[in-house]
């Protein structure tokens, strides 16, 4: 309910103040740059990999901020009514800015739904975390990198369609990203071949490795996070703490953003790891540096988990990590 007084209040409040606008005129004979938005930091960073400079993007999900529970602020009206573009996850990840778009946006405008396009309902998964009953699936499937791929297929398909005279420079750069990608896999795999099969099993603070994990070879055998956000019951601690005593996993893996103090108590009674740098959406290192892009979070995510789990990070610590247009500095996002 309080999500939707907030959408509401921010949709008057655009709606009063400018309107939808309209894109930017042409000068001199030549097209304004598409107004792209998305959200989370990976999203982002893979939409600018097949559009450098070629459009203005925002991401309006601030990197550290958890975006399930993200609450757009009247700015966000006003860069979502006047996009072009408007690339959301889907899979109900991030449903008050999807709303606040709906509300806002020019009638020309498109929002694209990029998880609903990637997999069919029947490839959706359900956990501790994302529960059936709650109605919707784990989001995550950027951390896949070949869900990653599709994303940038979509995005490179709906740049083409709406700025062709930029056509060529997006399907050059969406190539040499799919390379990259699929490159990229073949170290995943080298990687987690590595790791003792014993060890391929993931306990984390978050459950962002639903999609990534069977594909590779990995067992996801629990999260601390139940769905509402709250911390987990007395009995859910107890739970896991059986189930890793009793599979004898070597570490267990917190998030980079939130601390968890429940992880750090399970990993004291049962003597294995506690690592707390894991991340779904928080691109590392600094703004254009090379690690900081969509493929630099999974190279560090995956070094991360062979370090700890008995395999050799050496396999993927070289991996080429920066973006296809180089420095992202371009980008804007939101604070």
């Amino acid at each position: 309910m309080r999500r939707w007084w907030i959408i509401s209040l921010i949709s008057l409040f655009i709606l009063a103040s400018c309107g939808a606008e309209q894109a930017a005129p042409t000068t001199q004979g030549q097209t304004a740059k598409l107004k792209v938005v998305s959200t989370v930091s990976p999203i982002t960073n893979i939409i600018y990999n097949i559009a450098g400079d070629k459009i203005s993007l925002t991401g309006i999900v601030p990197e550290g901020v958890n975006s399930h529970t993200f609450e757009p602020v009247p700015s966000d009206a006003k860069t979502l009514a006047e996009a072009d573009l408007i690339f959301i996850n889907g899979l109900n990840l991030e449903e008050p800015t999807h709303k606040l778009a709906e509300a806002n946006k020019q009638p020309s405008a498109e929002i694209i739904l990029l998880g609903e396009q990637t997999i069919t309902p029947e490839q959706y998964v359900y956990d501790f975390s994302f529960p059936k009953e709650a109605g919707s699936p784990n989001p995550h499937l950027w951390t896949h990198p070949l869900h990653g791929l599709r994303y940038a297929e979509i995005v490179r398909d709906a740049l083409v369609r709406r700025d062709p005279g930029n056509a060529e420079y997006y399907n050059t750069n969406y190539a040499a990203f799919k390379t990259r990608i699929e490159a990229f896999d073949l170290a995943v795999k080298k990687t987690i071949e590595s790791i003792p099969a014993e060890n391929r099993k993931l306990l984390t603070y978050h459950d962002s490795w639903a999609y990534f994990a069977p594909h590779y070879g990995m067992t996801v055998i629990g999260a601390i996070q139940p769905a509402d956000f709250a911390e987990p019951s007395a009995k859910d601690v107890a739970d896991l703490i059986t189930q890793i005593r009793e599979q004898k996993v070597p570490a267990i893996f917190g998030s980079e953003v939130f601390p968890s103090p429940v992880l750090e108590q399970i990993g004291r009674e049962t003597g294995v790891k506690y690592i707390d740098s894991l991340r779904d959406d928080d691109l590392p290192g600094e703004v254009g540096a090379a690690n900081h892009s969509y493929l630099g979070l999974l190279t560090e995510d995956l070094r991360i988990m062979a370090e700890n789990l008995g395999g050799d990070p050496s396999l993927i610590a070289n991996f080429d990590t920066s973006n296809i247009p180089g420095s992202d500095s371009s980008v804007v996002q939101q604070q």
